[in-house]
């Protein structure tokens, strides 16, 4: 099991930007997938973005590519999501996830595909 502790959230204008952080502990961190996903009011859970145990492969929704950027620091047991041109659209509550496979050679974008998830951190865009 992999705990997962994010931050980074706040209210934000439009066009501003964030960077959230999770923290990672337990299990191989660096052998695992790392993903975000977001929840909205009223709207299923999405995913974000993804970066390979390795870092070597990365994927995002295409809501978000161009303006958000996923990465990894293994030694540190650390994800990061830089947000930029932050939209109104964008406010949710922003979940890191740790894939449920070891050593994965794809990206999961699925839900499912995540065994541990972190609390959450509220991320709001006024316009």
């Amino acid at each position: 099991q992999v705990q997962l502790v994010e931050s980074g959230g706040g209210l934000v204008q439009a066009g501003g930007s964030l960077r959230l952080s999770c923290a990672a502990s337990g299990r191989s961190f660096g052998n695992s997938a790392m993903g975000w996903f977001r929840q909205a009011p009223g709207k299923d859970r999405e995913f974000v973005a993804g970066i390979s145990w390795s870092g070597t492969r990365i994927s995002y929704a295409d809501s978000v590519k161009g303006r958000f950027t996923i990465s990894r620091d293994n030694a540190r047991n650390t994800v990061a999501l830089q947000i930029n041109s932050l939209k109104p659209e964008d406010t949710a509550i922003y979940y890191c996830a740790a894939d449920l496979a070891f050593r994965r050679p794809v990206v999961p974008v699925l839900s499912v595909q995540y065994a541990d998830w972190g609390q959450g951190t509220q991320v709001t865009v006024s316009s």
